[in-house]
Order: C-alpha cells, then sequence, then structure tokens
C-alpha cells in the first residue's frame, strides 16, 4: 500500500478543528435546521479527522466531535435544570464517540495492511467503518442506565429519500447505510476512483438502492375514528399549578369534540390527567362521562402507585367499567423520573437531585391496548426511542400507534422536534399509522408512509377528529429485530479483530522476506 495513505489526512490541530465542524454540521442535518444532507457531510467529516491517527490522538478527536454534537443536539436539556445535566450529558455520550473513534481508526489502520487490494479499499473498508460507528451508537443506546439512543445517524432521515430504508433494515441499518456511503466515497476520493469509473458501482449501486427503494407494503386492514386532545396546560416541572389543573385544560380543549359521532376512541396525552381516576371518585366520574358521551373508550394517562411504587401509566377507561387496562412505561428517563444511585449523585448535586422526589419504576406489561375495533401499540414520551418496545406492540397486534407525550418542560427547544422525527421514522419502520399527541405541541397524526396528515399547532390548546389507517402484517424491520444490530455489531466487532491479525500476519511476512533479503549476497546466494 502507498506509504502517503497509511498517513494522517490532516495534522491533529486541523483535525480536532474539522472533527468540531463535523459536530456542528452533522447537528444541522437533524430536526431543527432538518437540512438531512448535512448529516452526511457531518459524518464525512468525523471520519476524515479519524483517517491515519493514533489511538490517542483519535479519542481526543472523536471526543471533539461528539461533545460538538451533542451540546447542540440536546441543548434542550439545560433549558429548566441549567447546565449541569447539560453538560453531564453530553459528555458522557461524548466519552462513547470517542472509544468509537478509535475503533474506527484502527480500521483505517488495519484493513488496508491486511489486504492491497482496491476493493478492499473501497467496499470492505467502508462496511466496517459503518459497522463500527453502529457498534458506538449500540453502546450509547444501550448504557448506562438503559442508553440514550438519541441522535442516532438514522434520525435525522425521517423526511430524506433514505427513510424508506428503515421499514427493512431498521434505524441501526438505515445509519449503516448512510456510514457506508459516505466512507466509501472518502476512500473512492483517496484512491483516484475518476481514473477507473468503475470503481464508482458499489457506493453508486448502494445509493441508488436506497434512495428508490419503496417501504415494506403492510396490508391496510380498515380505519379508526381517534379523537386526539392537546390541552396545553401548565404541565411542566415548575408550572405554578393545583391538582386538577391540567385535568380541567384537558377537559375544555376537549369539549368541542363531544359531540362528534362515530369516534372509536379518545387519546389524551402524557400527564394528561394530574389526578389518578382509580384513586380519585370525582376523576373517574369524569372519564366515565367522557366515554359515554363519545360512545367510545378513553386512553389516558396519569400516575399510579402499587406498594409504595409509582409508574407512568397509560389506561384504557370505558363507561361503567373503569380501567379495563393498563401499560406502565417501560423506559422512565434517567434523572428525570428517578435517580439511579440517588446516594452518589445526591453527594455530588443535591439541590438538582432533590428536585426528582418521586421516582418511577419502569413497567412490565405490554405496550398494546385492545380497542375492540383495534388493538393499538403504545408508547409514553422516551419510550419511543426504544426499538424493542415498538417491534413487540408490532409482533402482539398493533395495528396503529398512539405515541402520548409531555414536551412541556422544553417549551421552545428543538425537543419535540426530534422525537416527533423519530415518531415519523416508526410509521414507515412499522407500516403503520401514528398519532403522537402531546400536552403541549407538536401533535400530529401521521400515515405508514411517515406523511402527515393532521396536525394541531404547538402550545395552543386544540382537538383533532382524524380517519387513521390501520395496517397488518410485519415489516421485515419488526420481523428480524434485533437480529440486524446482532449481525452488524458482531460483524464490525470480528472484522476488526480479522483485520488485526491478517495485518500482523502480514507484517510479520514482510519482516521474515526483508530479513532474508538482507542476509543473502548480491546474486542472491544466502550469506555464511
Amino acid at each position: 500500500m502507498p506509504e502517503n495513505l497509511q498517513r494522517p489526512v490532516l495534522p491533529t490541530w486541523a483535525a480536532v478543528l474539522v472533527a468540531i465542524a463535523g459536530g456542528a454540521v452533522y447537528d444541522l442535518g437533524f430536526p431543527g435546521a432538518s437540512a438531512w444532507p448535512l448529516a452526511f457531510l457531518g459524518i464525512a467529516l468525523a471520519l476524515v479527522s479519524l483517517i491515519g491517527r493514533s489511538s490517542w490522538s483519535a479519542l481526543l478527536v472523536g471526543f471533539a466531535f461528539g461533545l460538538t454534537f451533542y451540546l447542540l443536539q440536546v441543548s434542550w436539556t439545560s433549558l429548566y435544570l441549567g447546565p449541569v445535566p447539560w453538560l453531564a450529558l453530553s459528555f458522557l455520550e461524548s466519552t462513547f464517540v470517542a472509544a468509537g473513534a478509535v475503533l474506527i481508526t484502527l480500521a483505517y489502520r488495519w484493513l488496508p495492511q491486511a489486504s492491497p487490494s482496491r476493493w478492499v479499499r473501497l467496499v470492505w473498508l467502508p462496511l466496517l467503518v459503518a459497522g463500527l460507528w453502529c457498534v458506538r451508537e449500540a453502546a450509547t443506546g444501550s448504557v448506562p442506565y438503559g442508553g440514550f439512543p438519541w441522535g442516532r445517524a438514522a434520525l435525522s432521515q425521517s423526511e430524506s429519500p433514505f427513510a424508506d430504508v428503515v421499514s427493512w433494515i431498521g434505524s441501526t441499518g438505515l445509519s449503516f447505510v448512510m456510514v457506508a456511503i459516505v466512507a466509501a466515497l472518502i476512500e473512492w476520493v483517496r484512491l483516484r476512483g475518476w481514473r477507473d469509473l468503475r470503481t464508482a458501482v458499489p457506493v453508486a449501486a448502494v445509493i441508488l438502492v436506497a434512495m428508490v427503494i419503496p417501504a415494506w407494503p403492510t396490508t391496510p386492514n380498515g380505519e379508526l375514528t381517534v379523537a386526539s386532545v392537546q390541552g396545553d396546560g401548565p404541565s411542566g416541572y415548575f408550572d405554578e399549578r393545583s391538582p386538577g389543573d391540567v385535568l380541567a385544560e384537558q377537559l375544555e380543549a376537549t369539549e368541542p369534540i363531544l359531540d362528534e359521532s362515530g369516534v372509536d376512541v379518545l387519546l389524551w396525552p402524557e400527564g394528561g390527567s394530574d389526578v389518578d381516576p382509580m384513586r380519585s371518585t370525582e376523576a373517574a366520574r369524569i372519564f366515565d362521562s367522557l366515554s359515554e358521551r363519545l360512545d367510545a373508550p378513553v386512553i389516558l394517562n396519569t400516575v399510579t402507585s402499587l406498594d409504595e411504587k409509582f409508574f407512568n401509566t397509560s389506561l384504557l377507561w370505558r363507561a361503567g367499567e373503569g380501567a379495563v387496562a393498563s401499560y406502565d412505561k417501560r423506559n422512565p428517563v434517567p434523572f428525570g423520573e428517578y435517580i439511579p444511585d440517588r446516594w452518589f449523585y445526591e453527594s455530588l448535586a443535591p439541590d438538582l437531585v432533590g428536585l426528582i422526589q418521586r421516582g418511577y419504576t419502569p413497567g412490565t406489561n405490554p405496550p398494546v391496548f385492545d380497542l375492540g375495533d383495534a388493538v393499538t401499540g403504545l408508547a409514553i414520551c422516551f419510550d419511543v426511542i426504544y426499538d424493542e418496545l415498538i417491534w413487540q406492540g408490532a409482533r402482539e397486534g398493533a395495528e396503529l400507534y398512539m405515541f402520548q407525550t409531555n414536551n412541556a418542560d422544553f417549551r421552545g427547544t428543538d425537543e419535540n422536534q426530534q422525537q416527533l422525527a423519530i415518531a415519523r421514522l416508526r410509521a414507515v419502520e412499522t407500516g403503520r399509522s401514528v398519532v403522537n399527541i402531546s400536552t403541549v405541541g407538536t401533535s400530529q397524526v401521521i400515515d405508514p408512509t411517515g406523511r402527515t396528515i393532521d396536525s394541531l399547532p404547538a402550545y395552543k390548546p386544540g382537538a383533532m377528529v382524524t380517519e387513521v389507517e390501520l395496517r397488518e402484517g410485519l415489516t421485515p424491520a419488526v420481523a428480524i429485530g434485533g437480529g440486524i444490530p446482532f449481525l452488524v455489531i458482531i460483524s464490525a466487532v470480528g472484522g476488526l479483530i480479522a483485520a488485526a491479525v491478517l495485518a500482523k500476519r502480514r507484517a510479520a511476512a514482510a519482516w521474515f522476506a526483508s530479513t532474508r533479503r538482507s542476509s543473502a549476497d548480491p546474486d542472491g546466494r544466502a550469506g555464511s
């Protein structure tokens, strides 16, 4: 392999600057700016800054990219709680990005050493780099405390031509494809591929297929009329309110649609009732009345308790029967809805930790409700970012999804747009309609193609009555589920190990050959 291809593309100081620029550009590809092509450019800047680096240098460069990206991506965490949670989360996630950068740098070093073939550089190296990028995304989405799979590359593409890929191979698969495309283009340029245009065929084929492949076709199965209500009540942590204020605002916003005929279900957002109707007869009468007037069940969300444990709970309420089914949030937010290892963090930031007096326990019940006319899948707020929960809903018969969320603590930030983009990708991934209802917005109804068919303006009370298409059948992404991330991770780790072994063997063989040559006489005969 030519020596210049082993050297860093950039000196360390320049690589750090390029990585910082890459993190900022990468963020612009996500909802907020929503310039999805910039996500590819951000990935390119991140990868170029890593080529030829030492491991320690790669750690620094990767950290610079990750910190810049997360400081921008999750800046909404500082809105009410100040800089400490924002900086802590950003630094934590950046350590994973830095570790992943080291792995990618090793791939750039070892695989070309293992084989001088240009096709290895054009095909296998981009695939390995993409797989290692996904290894890092899997780590951030798993640990600690269940992980934080926010900011995955795929989540930038909810409105791009690449979005339909998620119905085939999920979010991990789309992240893999994105990074593989970028890494292949980088290698094509480094190898001056324009001298032989045949070398562009692999990456061109991947781009073409990814852009034109249609979403997997699930089967239409009728319609459901869903009434969904955004009360815009005082539902944030620091909003001044008395018990029942949020419930009252939701009721006021619901009143205009109570004379609608043909409604099949009424949906309220996360925290839509700040009074538990299973413990309050007055609240129970209110939901009985709503269900009776609409002649339809109500899906509400409230705080419930059992055996001194608290749950963020969605209830299916029917007039005269009460709560006939419940779903407890599977993934309560660490440091937002509970404090893990409280004794430790309280010693570091007692005032902040003291704000979370009541911790929620993760639920275990299935994330589906049988409405009679249809089965709906469920997710409560940040539940939506966890793949397994969404897949479980479809596998257990969900014909649509209802996502309940409370974005009141992030008013005026990109958080609700980022979460809505995830909901849109879930619609495409599962081939199901999604009703995404928030206390304050953004609330939308999304069809199985990812298209918005109904919406409410943010920070205003309102209600939607929408004919929502039902679908059945599983997409490959749901049917295979965790098999795709597992295959990508195992292949990437195995590929990196194999590259290291082959590179070492080739280096040893080269050393042995050079030793033999140096011991030979000018005529090629062995020396005495």
